[in-house]
């Protein structure tokens, strides 16, 4: 009998721990990473708004398909290695420069952008991602926080 009050009070004890920690921590997150590249701005946009062609060159997309468009705005429908789908707007596109893309979906437990900005740089361009997340349910925060990272 012991150990089944003990096992219960663990089982029931973990989750609440998680969602506690969880739900303490800030619930959205900014990350930017900036990579310099021989092709001109032209080139990397083409190459990144080329949803339809992302398959072949991101190795964690299965496959990609247009959705109806949303308030005017496209949207693509990713579907990664694991078949999760994922609905991805355009929200804002300045050729050859700014690239926004915010999730499509709020029924997710988690949401946000991807800014794509493209400046020339000598000998090719710079390109800046910047992810601005949020993550809504407290036990996803604690596992991208203590666990995927």
């Amino acid at each position: 009998m012991k150990w089944i009050v003990i096992v219960v009070a663990v089982l029931l004890g973990v989750p609440t721990l998680v969602a506690s920690v969880g739900s303490l921590l800030p619930k959205a997150h900014s990350a930017s990473r900036r990579a310099t590249f021989r092709q001109s701005p032209e080139t990397l946009w083409r190459l990144l708004t080329d949803y339809a062609a992302m398959p072949s060159w991101r190795a964690d997309l299965r496959a990609i398909a247009r959705s109806p468009d949303r308030d005017g705005h496209e949207v693509w429908l990713e579907t990664d290695k694991r078949g999760q789908r994922l609905p991805l707007e355009t929200i804002a596109a300045v050729p050859p420069r700014r690239l926004v893309r915010r999730i499509a979906d709020p029924k997710l437990p988690f949401g946000g952008t991807w800014t794509w900005e493209i400046t020339a740089a000598p000998g090719g361009s710079t390109l800046t991602i910047t992810e601005d997340g949020e993550i809504y349910n407290p036990i996803f925060r604690f596992v991208a926080q203590v666990v995927i990272e």
